[in-house]
């Protein structure tokens, strides 16, 4: 049953993925980042067509992917990138949306966002360079995100000194989109808030929480850097919606208490957890807050 569910969601994700592609991006000459914008930029030069040169490019990363994440992760990548050249092909016959360049940068980076945020929520990929970051970052001191970001760096060049410096730039504004989009279905619109709390009335502000939010509270033994003097610093989590009411229980308990407020993207267990189970790829967040204030 997961398996089908899983097939589903990265052929809905996939479907996306050749949407904004095909009627937005590619026929205005604006690309996408990784092993898509090196196929992009080849089909344009060569006039052959564009789904071919996304599987047979990202053929030697999934093979690397395989070594060395395993055949789940081979499984999802392999039938997300050969559905995808399939659908980009399909898509190529439908008239192209718009020939406004920023329209088609936002609603393209949009489009394209959801349906990646899609697939990587189901642990799957579409470029073999996610592939080569992910494994890369397990051994050197860069982060997924730079490794990608270095390679876009020249896939981005290229399609400057291919399509011209004005496309490279709409590329470069439909990339970012398209990453920040990822970034809200990866974490939901209700991303979670982790509050500490440094008070003297931790009694009350606690009974507050727990009463007019419904939230868990947990109490944690500190000790002031300065005066030595121990202390109880009050921590929980709660989402977005609530951090403005929370403010509000403190402000009148204590208009002095010193409030640290950290973004969660994701929680497991307890009242809050509300998101959808399917959310299994997303990287974890975890808050470890310091004892000392």
């Amino acid at each position: 049953m997961d398996t089908i569910r899983r097939v589903i969601f990265l052929s809905l994700g996939v479907i996306l993925v050749a949407i904004g592609l095909e009627q937005f991006l590619v026929p205005n000459n604006i690309i996408d980042g990784g092993i898509v914008g090196v196929s992009i930029i080849t089909s344009y030069l060569t006039k052959m067509p564009l789904g071919m040169f996304i599987f047979f490019f990202n053929l030697p990363f999934l093979y690397f992917g395989y070594k060395h994440l395993g055949k789940g992760f081979l499984f999802s990548s392999l039938f997300s990138i050969g559905f995808l050249s399939i659908a980009v092909t399909i898509f190529h016959n439908f008239p192209k949306v718009t020939e406004d360049l920023l329209l088609s940068c936002i609603f393209g980076g949009i489009i394209i966002g959801i349906g990646l945020g899609i697939i990587f929520r189901n642990s799957g990929s579409l470029d073999g360079t996610e592939i080569i970051a992910m494994t890369f970052s397990r051994k050197i001191s860069f982060s997924v995100g730079e490794i990608i970001m270095f390679f876009n760096i020249f896939i981005l060049g290229t399609a400057g000194l291919v399509f011209g410096w004005d496309r490279a730039m709409y590329s470069l504004i439909a990339y970012f989109i398209i990453f920040k989009t990822i970034d809200t279905v990866l974490e939901g619109l209700d991303e979670s808030k982790s509050i500490i709390i440094v008070t003297d009335y931790y009694e009350e502000i606690s009974n507050a929480i727990m009463s007019h939010l419904e939230r868990g509270v947990t109490l944690i033994e500190g000790q002031g850097g300065y005066t030595g003097e121990p202390k109880k610093i009050v921590f929980c989590v709660i989402t977005r919606l609530e951090l403005a009411e929370m403010k509000k229980l403190v402000s009148e308990i204590d208009p002095n208490a010193f409030i640290a407020i950290e973004n969660v993207h994701e929680v497991s267990g307890g009242k809050l957890n509300r998101k959808n189970p399917l959310l299994k790829f997303t990287q974890k967040k975890l808050f470890n807050p310091e004892i000392k204030s």
